[in-house]
């Protein structure tokens, strides 16, 4: 793939493609790095971002490789694997960074942490925040399929007793309150 840079043009910003709902992790990387002036394309799945740039629905494609707890992320690496021996024009790796994951629990507004029963996200996200669950017992976890997505599910039932974990972007995206 081209550097990014060769894609921007005043008409016409940089499409880049991302696993997650708006307001996930991986948008807030691609902002990071490209800048604020970019249109973020969510994907639902790693396979839907690998797809963008042949679709033409992006023109480059920001995705997770290591995360500092979890290790490689498998699926990523067998997706630019296959991409190398399939394509007659392979993606290639023009650059990195690196995003510090900071974890909130995200409510609807007027909620709080005394009223809430269940909290959802990531498995990932749930297991990153051990300590936290520790402190809450009685919170039951529900995984679901991304973080940001987890927000806007619980911010779409409008209930106080729910709260989901994410990002600030997320919170923010959806209109949602952090109580933790």
């Amino acid at each position: 793939m081209p550097s990014p840079s060769s894609y921007s043009s005043p008409t016409k910003p940089l499409r880049v493609a991302f696993q997650g709902e708006p307001g996930a992790f991986s948008e807030a990387a691609a902002i990071q790095l490209l800048g604020p002036e970019i249109t973020t394309v969510p994907r639902a799945t790693f396979d839907a971002v690998f797809r963008a740039i042949p679709e033409n629905a992006a023109d480059a494609l920001l995705v997770p490789v290591e995360n500092s707890l979890a290790g490689s992320v498998v699926r990523v690496y067998d997706l630019m694997l296959e991409n190398l021996q399939n394509h007659a024009n392979p993606l290639t790796i023009t650059a990195e960074t690196i995003l510090p994951i900071e974890l909130n629990l995200i409510a609807v507004p007027g909620a709080s942490l005394d009223q809430i029963k269940t909290v959802s996200s990531h498995p990932m996200a749930l297991a990153q925040c051990e300590r936290f669950f520790a402190q809450h017992p009685l919170f039951k976890r529900v995984p679901a399929e991304d973080t940001a997505g987890s927000v806007r599910e619980v911010l779409g039932r409008g209930d106080k007793i729910s709260a989901a974990i994410a990002g600030r972007r997320a919170a923010d995206y959806y209109r949602g309150i952090i109580l933790a």
